[in-house]
């Protein structure tokens, strides 16, 4: 038994898993650092490191397309606010809720928010994924319901309020 199987057996709701035979088994990822094993409604990964963790949803299809975020810290959880989801990687975060859909926040970026108190905080929830910031040389920016999280390499991360985005 691995602790992949042991994750499978405490959260039943993931499902059984897919493509019974040899797509079934854990699958070593292509660092050579993890393995993973795709269910019915979600994968978990697992590395010596992180320890097994689940993602599914929304949420797994936003990790799909950012990759470099790393393998996940945390199963699928609930936010404070009671609004959202969230999955912590090694690289950054994944928050989903009903109207936002599923962005990533890292970095500086994601840092400010955090200090600022996550979603409960004056920007709430991102709205779009970390992107350039045509604005600012170098620059990055996510889109939050209230504002805008900018970042640059002069002035570092800043919360512009105001411009409510959903």
């Amino acid at each position: 038994m691995s602790a992949i199987d042991d994750k499978w057996r405490q959260i039943p709701w993931i499902g059984n898993p897919k493509d019974e035979g040899a797509g079934s088994q854990e699958m070593t990822m292509p660092d050579g650092r993890g393995r993973a094993r795709d269910f019915d409604n979600g994968t978990i990964y697992w590395t010596p490191e992180t320890g097994a963790h689940e993602i599914h949803g929304d949420i797994r299809v936003c990790r799909a397309r950012h990759r470099w975020l790393g393998y996940p810290l945390t199963d699928e959880l609930g936010t404070p606010d009671g609004v959202g989801r969230f999955n912590h990687f090694e690289h950054g975060s994944i928050y989903w809720t009903p109207t936002t859909g599923a962005r990533e926040v890292h970095g500086a970026i994601r840092d400010l928010w955090a200090s600022q108190g996550w979603e409960r905080g004056p920007a709430g929830y991102p709205v779009s994924d970390e992107f350039n910031d045509p604005s600012a040389a170098g620059g990055r920016q996510s889109h939050f319901q209230r504002g805008v999280i900018a970042w640059d390499p002069v002035q570092g991360a800043r919360f512009r309020p105001g411009v409510r985005i959903d």
